[in-house]
């Protein structure tokens, strides 16, 4: 039991006694005497208060408060209500001498009295006054929480990862028949699920207030053709054999264009789905398709531009014309001459005299595995068997910085010129103008309209300079901390190699095996692998 105190009324005048508590109770703290004291304005000396409290905690002790008598105080309590209005707390104090007890009765409804209609816990309440625990906080009254709902959400039959990578065969080539980046799907698939949201439930404070539980997200299933989507709308399953992915947030199934080459024979093609070709892509001709674009032969001088990912199983001579472009993944026997761009990684057996930009990784680490003559640039790292040439061929490799990011500080930078040059013709007009003002020269209409545009120009153009100076720092940061890029060599690299990891570069010197290049401490430094 904790340790109390209650007042002494007497002729000769008031006094207080403390008693101490009884096994693991607390004793009594001076803050609560002081308030209870202040709340019942009694005076007291707060230097003795806080000697005798001290002194109580191991035996009764008494402290004169005045010399005048005053009536009995009733048993009472402090109710303490949280911010939120979820949870009240009562501290009850001992009755004076001759002084009357509470009801668990009055207490509830006090608390009605005060306000509080959810929650009371009579229990709790009946609990004290049953067996008396002063200068407790004790929970007498309880809001109810809101259950909170669970959101919608989908679940996708399919492999949805833009990333994964393709299986290697035991010499290190490229398994094109074990590719994992292509979904076959088979007529009546189900290959999508809804999982309807659940709606929570209110809750309710003290006061009788509604609590209402957040707001549950919905989601609905979104495909295109070749689908069937069941009458609740929560089941999608394939009308058709082909392949199936994930555009956009919509289900996509394609029937695939099929097609021998691509030449006179067929012009161009700019498909919706994905398109497969069993032979040849010829020079200057066009493949365009939303989804994948599988070539079982070569591209010559082509322009391949595919949604999803391109995979060229005999390799590419690009003619120094050659484009590949693709928002997945570009694998490729070899690259020569080409420019390749992909929002994924590049996988290929070889690269010669090629501008390659990857979203992901570089993977030049097969049977042959070299990077010869060109510029190869990824986000992520760059694995390599052979770098560079012993005929010095000039050889860059370029990780850690994504290509637009790149492209976006370079369009940050021109657009601050740009704007910095206007305002430097607009403030020496507004300088003028003021001065102008100072000595008294009055203006015309038309050159007060004038200035107002010009006034209007210059707040306009250096709001766009700061947020672009803004703009532009973050990125810089973000170039000049490249996290997790590396260039690995598990053969041999050649000097006159360039190796640029952020915004900091080097050059081989001279013939390396079995190494590694990362950025330590502002430099590039080479590393064993």
């Amino acid at each position: 039991m904790n340790g109390y105190f209650k007042l002494i009324n007497r002729e000769g005048g008031s006094s207080l006694r403390l008693y101490p508590p009884l096994g693991d109770g607390k004793p009594v703290d001076v803050l609560d005497v002081a308030e209870y004291l202040t709340m019942k304005e009694y005076a007291c000396d707060l230097r003795a208060l806080k000697s005798v409290v001290e002194s109580a905690k191991t035996e009764e002790r008494e402290i004169v408060l005045g010399r005048e008598k005053r009536f009995p105080e009733r048993e009472c309590y402090k109710l303490t209500i949280r911010p939120d209005k979820m949870q009240a707390y009562a501290k009850f104090y001992a009755a004076s001498e001759g002084g009357e007890n509470m009801t668990a009765k009055e207490m509830i409804n006090d608390l009605k009295l005060r306000g509080i209609k959810c929650g009371i816990r009579t229990d709790a309440i009946e609990g004290f006054f049953a067996k008396r625990n002063y200068l407790e906080d004790i929970l007498v009254a309880e809001g109810k929480e809101p259950k909170q709902g669970q959101n919608a959400y989908i679940e996708y039959k399919f492999n949805t990862d833009k990333k994964a990578k393709p299986t290697l065969k035991e010499d290190g080539s490229v398994d094109f028949f074990q590719l994992n980046i292509l979904n076959h799907c088979n007529k009546g698939d189900v290959l999508a699920v809804l999982h309807p949201e659940v709606p929570g439930e209110p809750g309710e404070n003290l006061m009788g207030d509604k609590i209402q539980p957040a707001e549950v997200r919905k989601e609905t299933l979104k495909c295109g053709h070749n689908i069937d989507i069941s009458e609740d709308r929560t089941v999608l399953t394939a009308q058709v054999d082909g392949h199936v992915e994930l555009v956009e947030g919509s289900v996509f199934v394609s029937d695939e264009l099929m097609v021998e080459n691509v030449d006179n024979s067929t012009g161009n093609i700019d498909y919706e789905g994905n398109v497969r070709i069993n032979g040849n892509v010829a020079t200057n001709f066009q493949v365009k398709a939303k989804g994948d674009i599988v070539v079982r032969g070569v591209v010559e001088g082509a322009q391949l531009t595919a949604g999803g990912n391109i995979v060229i199983e005999r390799g590419m001579n690009g003619m120094g014309r050659g484009l590949l472009k693709a928002d997945g993944n570009i694998i490729s026997k070899f690259l020569e001459n080409v420019t390749a761009e992909a929002r994924g990684y590049v996988a290929s057996e070889s690269i010669l005299h090629s501008q390659v930009t990857a979203g992901g990784e570089v993977n030049v680490d097969g049977r042959r595995g070299f990077i010869t003559g060109g510029k190869v640039c990824a986000t992520g790292s760059i694995n390599v068997k052979t770098l560079g040439s012993e005929m010095g061929a000039t050889t860059v490799l370029e990780v850690g910085a994504d290509p637009e990011t790149k492209e976006q500080i370079v369009r940050l930078k021109k657009q601050i010129e740009e704007d910095t040059k206007t305002l430097q013709t607009v403030q020496p007009i507004l300088l003028s103008t003021r001065q102008k003002l100072a000595k008294g020269v009055k203006l015309s209409p038309e050159q007060i309209q004038y200035v107002q545009s010009m006034a209007a120009l210059n707040q306009q153009k250096t709001e766009a300079v700061a947020a672009a100076n803004a703009e532009l720092e973050i990125l810089q940061k973000q170039v000049s901390s490249p996290s997790e890029a590396v260039v690995r060599v598990k053969g041999e690299v050649y000097p006159g190699t360039r190796i640029c990891i952020g915004d900091v570069s080097m050059t081989v010197q001279k013939t390396s095996h079995f190494c590694r290049f990362v950025r330590e401490r502002g430099d590039v430094k080479m590393a064993p692998l």
